[in-house]
């Protein structure tokens, strides 16, 4: 977890359009993010790579998991990190349910 991940969550848990269909309280979505980010390990990033994905707000994502080096990174944005100026063999990248398969 980084510092930009956390806002980006945060943000996120504030969208009420969101949870529109979700049947828990705005104070159960803070103690999840609570309970989620306690449950992080905090990961500083010293070097930027700067990918240049074609979403740069996704960067940081990526930066942070090599910074962690993390083996996947699991996002439904495939195609998008797919397509840096820089490739990386690792973390690979891998849908939600990809990551699944892959943790059993």
């Amino acid at each position: 977890m980084g510092a930009a991940l956390f806002a980006e969550y945060e943000e996120l848990l504030h969208q009420e359009t969101l949870w529109r269909c979700v049947p828990v309280t705005p104070a159960e979505r803070e103690a999840l993010l609570d309970d989620f980010c306690a449950a992080a390990v905090w990961q500083p990033v010293y070097f930027r790579w700067r990918p240049n994905l074609p979403d740069p707000l996704d960067d940081h994502v990526l930066e942070l998991a090599i910074a962690g080096g993390v083996e996947h990174v699991a996002t439904h944005n495939i195609r998008d990190f797919g397509r840096g100026e820089l490739n990386f063999t690792s973390p690979k990248v891998l849908t939600p349910a990809q990551q699944l398969k892959a943790i059993r």
